[in-house]
């Protein structure tokens, strides 16, 4: 048994961090799993009045009136063969900061017209924090009005507008014409099953190598002491 007992020591770290890894996995499910609930659950409730600090991905109504003289475009998406884009309009509103709102995708290029409401509105969509441009990002064209990271406070200082709230607006709604606004609140993806069977399928391949490997070793003649 003795000659066993090294490798047991090297392997039963290793046997550790795969089974740490796949429990590690199994409450990241569990708690994705509780998250896409909540953000059902909000996605089917009535919106609510929004606030001065909303929590993110919250579905709320706000109301105002569009300036689509600002309007700009976020992102790049293409749809088909089609390029487009998401057009950005801020709302004015009387007892709060300008709110830049996200009304949905439009073609770079159609001859489609597309609606721009006037007056009073109130739309309803999901909240959408800023965002912190990574290290390769496209740069926006300020003067195009193209954006390509949502930085409320750059996008209001190149459109001209003196106050802005720190988050935005994504419409939702159903396909009504263009702009085409989102369907659903955005969900992240829940891969973590496979990712713990990954885990525990390594540590159950560890455990079957190392009682073959076992089995093999303790088989072997002892070496016989070295005499002189």
């Amino acid at each position: 048994m003795r000659r066993l007992l090294l490798p047991a020591l090297v392997a039963l770290p290793v046997l550790g961090v795969l089974l740490f890894l796949g429990t590690w996995q199994l409450q990241r499910m569990h708690w994705k799993n509780d998250l896409l609930a909540e953000i059902a659950a909000a996605e089917a409730a009535p919106a609510v009045p929004i606030t001065l600090d909303p929590r993110p991905w919250t579905k709320v109504a706000a109301t105002g009136r569009f300036d689509h003289a600002r309007e700009a475009l976020l992102g790049l998406e293409v749809r088909g063969a089609i390029l487009g884009s998401h057009l950005l309009v801020p709302l004015l509103r009387d007892d709060a900061p300008s709110l830049l709102v996200d009304r949905g995708w439009v073609p770079l290029e159609s001859r489609v017209p597309i609606a721009r409401p006037e007056g009073a509105v109130t739309v309803e969509g999901y909240i959408r924090p800023a965002e912190s441009p990574g290290f390769f990002a496209a740069t926006n064209d300020a003067a195009g009005r193209k954006f390509y990271s949502f930085v409320p406070a750059e996008i209001a200082e190149a459109l001209g507008l003196p106050q802005i709230a720190p988050f935005g607006l994504v419409v939702l709604g159903p396909a009504n014409g263009l702009p085409d606004p989102a369907r659903t609140l955005p969900r992240p993806t829940n891969s973590h099953l496979g990712y713990a069977i990954t885990w525990y399928g390594l540590a159950l391949s560890l455990l079957g190598v190392f009682a073959v490997w076992a089995r093999r070793r303790l088989r072997e003649p002892a070496c016989p002491p070295m005499q002189d």
